[in-house]
């Protein structure tokens, strides 16, 4: 699968806080300080982890997927199940030494999902680096806020249950960095849907998603293409552009990767009816 180049997505924006966002480094050993503080960089400022981003991406469009089938999303536990890996071994001892035949035993038991976004035993085409703050929109501040676990049989507050939790101020700014490398066009077509689905505001990051914390809204202002179509002298130039860094020619306009995507989404569209029964004739 990542023996060839076949082609190379590249995606550069800025995903913007519209609601205080909270990703908590777990609960702080600090004497004095926040409870659950906010996840920081080695200089003490925010990111959003690559794969918080990741993970909130291919959830959404796994649960897409199972709504029209659920063999083109498994289910997280059944990836690492006993079955299923002992499964895996024994086309690996099967195949052992063929590794064209070995790939296609295990492409044919991996659903869509897990072709873009990895799984167990096949690699990501979908990279995300963490997402660093934009210093011109974060102060150095973060706000606190206070929580409280309800006791459910009093509807009050539970004794000693009082806590405290630092959130990211909204308006934020986090620059968004991504690859998406040998996808085929289905691939990049549920791409497209689910980073869709960030520009919308329709996928929110992190805790307290029920307060309404983790609204972010997805802005992708550069993108380049490289596709050499199989043809060694495009790759050969490729190679010589990215050695002198003039990529411009790769560049895409806003209205490129539109029309793009709409042909991708298209073909993931066509795809996914494939998968709807036939009705039962009467």
């Amino acid at each position: 699968m990542f023996q060839t180049f076949k082609n190379r997505l590249e995606l550069q924006g800025t995903l913007k806080t519209i609601t205080a966002l909270r990703i908590s480094q777990g609960r702080s050993t600090e004497p004095i300080g926040s409870d659950l503080p906010v996840v920081k960089d080695a200089l003490g400022k925010p990111f959003i982890p690559g794969a918080s981003f990741k993970g909130a991406l291919r959830s959404r469009l796994e649960s897409f997927l199972r709504g029209v089938d659920s063999t083109l999303a498994d289910d997280p536990n059944q990836l690492v199940s006993s079955d299923r890996m002992a499964s895996i071994r024994d086309l690996k001892e099967q195949w052992n030494g063929n590794d064209e035949a070995l790939t296609a035993a295990l492409w044919a038991q991996t659903d869509l999902a897990s072709r873009l976004f990895g799984s167990p035993w096949i690699a990501s085409k979908f990279q995300v680096r963490d997402l660093t703050v934009n210093p011109e929109t974060w102060f150095g501040q973060y706000q606190e806020r206070d929580g409280v676990s309800i006791d459910r049989d009093t509807e009050t507050a539970a004794d000693g249950r009082l806590y405290d939790f630092q959130v990211v101020p909204a308006g934020t700014e986090f620059a968004f960095r991504a690859v998406v490398e040998n996808a085929e066009e289905i691939e990049l077509g549920l791409l497209m849907i689910g980073l869709h689905q960030f520009e919308t505001e329709q996928i929110p990051l992190g805790g307290g998603r029920s307060r309404g914390l983790g609204v972010v809204k997805l802005l992708i202002d550069q993108a380049w293409w490289i596709d050499p179509d199989g043809q060694p002298d495009q790759l050969i130039t490729y190679l010589e552009r990215l050695v002198s860094r003039n990529l411009d020619q790769y560049k895409m306009s806003s209205e490129t990767l539109e029309s793009y995507a709409q042909d991708w989404t298209e073909d993931l569209i066509t795809h996914l009816r494939s998968h709807i029964p036939a009705p039962a004739s009467r």
